[in-house]
């Protein structure tokens, strides 16, 4: 049996064709017991049948293997679960036929209290907690659940059916068939699921009041929630009829199941899954109070709707083969999901705000503990670390370029036909690429190689030399290192208007353009000199740019008189910070930028000033501590005039943008509640603390617990954080604490270790632990930290943190890089001085 310890996959014995599930969970005692019959095709003579299993107990005499064709019986000879590898490996006194069979086993586990597998979730009704039971197996836990053959490219059909009290509601992946009453207990059972993987399974029992409506071709589509929340389902469920049909018709495909479920969950641990037909949610995901919920909760129900139905087709129909293609789901449903978003409320400007996902991709990407877009998973205790920024948002970005590259139409008729030729199968990502090359006649695979096999992305340097535009380009890192990766890089320049345009590839070193190629020979040197150039235009491209000065000054004078487009200025800001922080540009030339924008209009650009604002004052507050109250008025004088035309209260008829500003400056105010309040003086915070406790909604409670944290006095910070960790805070949220404010790092750390196996305990090894780590990790500043934390690690440490841990180091490395170079500017004080004291 030990030659199966340690294999990163299943041996490929036996493959399972269908599986028919019986569960009858107790939720007062919070255990369950099943029994699975699993229909397998042996392929391979072999006395073993290995599949994956954890945290079940098994009776070694309710296991047995039926060959179809004989009807003859065999016992296995010996039963053993290798927890550390969660397998189940199941030794024969003789071999197995080859051909058809069918493997029962009877098994029990434990509802638990980590939302991973089959776990509990807590509600109130009437007053009373309640339990609810919820699966979530995506990527490697279904075997929490039952045993099977976890691992996505194993496809099966699955009947299921479940014994559950009769009062209560009972969902799964397909409609209910049968449902049998008998006194407190009932039987339902569904119809049998199409072909799908393991990790898209799905049961909910509990309490639940739903909305209902159809599309129009007949799907009948309902979102769940808690009882007297059904009001806060109708968005939602608007946004999935209208998501369903629209992806009908970009898809070339109908949706393949009789119903869609959409169901809020109150404890879960990522933002929602695509569940074939039961789509699962965190509360603030899902339901959208018209009256009390903030307009940033509306656009994050539509975009997390959008994405999860478009996994419905990309990632359930069509299925990653391993889960190195993990981005081909991901990063195509976070793209799809704004295409989705942009077309049922055009009035959002949705696109504008995609940029942030491409910032995060940047920034993630931008280190040299990053992975490349197809990464090489071993082991599933690998996976749960890359549903990250590079998988979720590098992939989205890198699709939006290539789309823009393609154009949207023959993009469009490309993916349908791949959705077509791959439906209830599984692909690679070199088969999206062969789709969309084979429809539009472009060397995808050669052009997007370069972007997916290797990780990190170029910095594009552009200076005017003799008439001439001369481009160059190296692999960007913020640690300021010098890597080696080369691009192909899709390159668009705009010259002094968005009328005067340039495409090209640049696949070399370097390469020069002649400027009166791209405006003609009649403008002269002069008009060259004070025409703005400005390169990525709308950021469409996952790369960043860098001016030479000449061209920096033009683009501040773009800025400043407002020529640019609203990506465009987002853009410049963005690239001029990650170089700054690179050290391959000065603070002062990012703050002399920066007072440029102080007319600024735009939700994105005003969001982005005020983010880079926030890690300013950081670093000030480390290097240069005598000027922070400079770079403080100074901010202040940059956000007046927008703090003064939004106002407090929502004005009638005001756009959606703007009330999602408001939002973030009500986030503000929180922050600056927080920055008063201390131990001595507690009113601002137990205020906060009084609306956290009688708020219904989540929105509202995750916003104040973000604010919590920053105040200045290590003492309340530490009251803070054991606050997230008592029974008042969910544990899915009690991430939202950190990181805090500058001050609180130390206390914070001090906290993390003490806690640390309270923590592993609490999320074990799903990717919410890796938050606590770079949380409060990533924000020092100081090297001797970054051995501290080693140190400490080194025997802490577990497999599902390594990547996580090294990324958050190497941001605590170029931290103290930065301040280390702010400190040597000269010219900063006087810069910081001056735009201090300028009234806008």
């Amino acid at each position: 049996m030990d030659q199966f310890k340690g294999q990163p996959r299943l041996p490929e014995f036996a493959v399972p064709k269908r599986y028919d599930i019986r569960l009858k969970p107790d939720l007062t005692s919070c255990r369950f017991a099943g029994s699975v019959s699993i229909d397998l095709d042996i392929v391979a003579a072999t006395s073993f049948i290995v599949l994956n299993a954890a945290e079940l107990t098994f009776d070694s005499g309710a296991v047995s293997f039926t060959h179809r064709d004989s009807s003859k019986v065999i016992k296995p000879s010996r039963v053993e679960l290798f927890e550390a590898d969660e397998i189940l490996v199941l030794e024969f006194p003789e071999a197995i036929p080859i051909g058809l069979g069918v493997l029962a086993i009877q098994f029990e586990g434990t509802l638990n209290d980590r939302m991973k597998g089959f776990y509990r979730s807590v509600y109130e009704h009437n007053g009373e907690k309640k339990n609810m039971a919820v699966t979530q197996f995506e990527p490697a836990d279904a075997r929490r659940c039952f045993p099977c053959w976890d691992e996505p490219a194993c496809k099966a059909t699955f009947k299921i059916t479940l014994d559950v009290p009769s009062e209560l509601v009972a969902l799964s992946n397909m409609p209910v068939v049968e449902e049998k009453v008998d006194g407190n207990l009932k039987t339902v059972s569904y119809q049998e699921s199409p072909i799908m993987s393991t990790y898209l399974v799905a049961v909910v029992v509990g309490l639940f009041d739903y909305v209902e409506d159809h599309t129009s071709d007949g799907v009948k589509v309902r979102v769940y929630c808690q009882v007297g929340k059904a009001n806060q389902g109708k968005f939602a469920l608007h946004v999935a009829v209208r998501t369903l049909e629209l992806y009908k018709d970009y898809f070339e495909t109908p949706y393949p199941l009789p119903k869609m479920d959409m169901i809020a969950i109150p404890d879960f641990a990522a933002g929602a899954m695509e569940n074939y037909g039961l789509v699962t949610y965190r509360e603030t995901a899902l339901l959208f109070d018209e009256q009390n919920s903030a307009a940033v909760n509306k656009q994050r129900v539509a975009t997390v709707v959008g994405h999860e139905l478009a996994h419905q087709w990309f990632g359930n129909l069509v299925t990653m083969e391993w889960w190195t293609d993990l981005w081909l789901n991901e990063g195509f449903a976070t793209w799809v999901s704004y295409l989705a978003t942009d077309n049922l409320f055009p009035e959002w400007k949705i696109w504008s705000q995609f940029l942030n996902e491409s910032t995060e991709g940047l920034r993630l990407d931008g280190l040299a503990e990053s992975h490349p877009i197809e990464v090489e998973v071993n082991h599933a205790g690998e996976i749960d670390e890359i549903f990250d920024s590079i998988s979720y948002r590098k992939g989205a970005s890198v699709i939006r370029m290539l789309q823009s590259y393609l154009g949207a139409e023959k993009f469009q008729r490309s993916l349908a036909s791949y959705i077509k030729k791959h439906a209830y199968s599984n692909a690679k990502t070199v088969d999206l690429w062969d789709a969309l090359e084979g429809g539009s006649g472009e060397p995808v695979n050669k052009l997007m190689s370069s972007w997916t096999k290797q990780m990190g992305y170029p910095v594009v340097s552009v200076k005017v030399n003799d008439q001439k535009l001369e481009f160059n380009q190296s692999q960007f890192l913020s640690s300021g290192a010098k890597g080696d990766g080369h691009w192909v890089v899709p390159v668009t320049l705009c010259f002094g208007s968005y009328d005067v345009r340039k495409n090209f590839l640049l696949e070399t070193k370097s390469e020069a353009l002649k400027v009166e190629e791209l405006v003609g020979s009649q403008i002269a040197g002069d008009q060259v000199a004070n025409s703005w150039i400005k390169v990525n235009v709308d950021q469409t491209g996952f790369y960043r740019v860098k001016y030479d000065e000449p061209l920096a000054a033009r683009l501040r004078y773009a800025i400043d008189k407002q020529l640019l487009s609203t990506a465009d200025r987002y853009g410049i800001l963005d690239d001029l910070f990650a170089l700054c922080m690179a050290r391959q540009e000065s603070l002062t030339s990012l703050i002399n930028l920066m007072g440029a924008y102080r007319g600024e209009v735009e939700y994105i650009v005003l969001s982005n000033l005020i983010s880079v604002s926030y890690k300013i004052r950081r670093i000030a507050a480390d290097a240069v501590p005598d000027l922070v109250d400079y770079f403080k008025q100074f901010f202040i004088n940059l956000f007046q005039y927008t703090a003064e035309r939004l106002g407090w209260d929502p004005k009638p008829g005001e756009s959606h943008l703007d009330a999602m500003l408001r939002g973030e400056i009500l986030t503000a105010a929180y922050v600056a509640v927080m920055q008063q309040a201390s131990k001595s003086n507690r009113s601002g915070y137990e205020s906060l603390l009084k609306v956290y406790r009688e708020t219904d909604l989540s929105q509202e409670k995750i916003r104040i617990l973000g604010s919590l944290s920053d105040t200045p006095d290590p003492d309340l910070v530490l009251e803070v954080l054991n606050f997230m960790l008592s029974p008042e805070v969910r544990s899915q949220d009690a991430i939202m604490g950190l990181p805090t404010s500058p001050e609180g790092r130390e206390v914070a750390w001090e906290w993390l270790k003490e806690n640390w196996e309270r923590l592993l305990k609490t999320y074990g090894s799903g990717f919410l632990i890796t938050r606590f780590v770079s949380s409060v990790v990533s924000p020092f500043a100081s090297l001797e930290k970054v051995k501290e934390v080693e140190e400490f690690f080194a025997s802490h440490g577990t497999q599902s943190i390594a990547r996580t841990l090294k990324q958050s180091l190497e941001r605590v490395n170029i931290n103290a890089n930065w301040v280390q170079s702010v400190k040597d500017e000269k010219s900063l004080a006087a810069a910081v001085k001056e735009l201090a004291q300028r009234k806008y």
